[in-house]
């Protein structure tokens, strides 16, 4: 997933969240979605239980990660 997808789908909003990393449209946090994967939650049930959220939400936020991981590292 390259950059332009991630901001497609994430975005940082000081007004949403405390300025946390959000999926568009929601007030779901990357934080969110890596916690609940952390935890061994399925995607399946993730997507299940919200369902304003797509398999692409839970890949942008994964993918989010990653990069601001890698970024800090340099």
């Amino acid at each position: 997933m390259g950059n332009e997808e991630v901001i497609n789908y994430v975005v940082i909003d000081q007004g949403i969240r405390f300025g946390k990393p959000c999926i568009k449209g929601t007030r779901i946090t990357v934080g969110d979605i890596l916690q609940w994967l952390s935890e061994g939650i399925p995607i399946s049930e993730i997507l299940e239980d919200y369902p304003l959220l797509k398999e692409i939400h839970i890949k942008a936020a994964l993918a989010f990660a990653a990069r601001r991981k890698i970024s800090r590292q340099k």
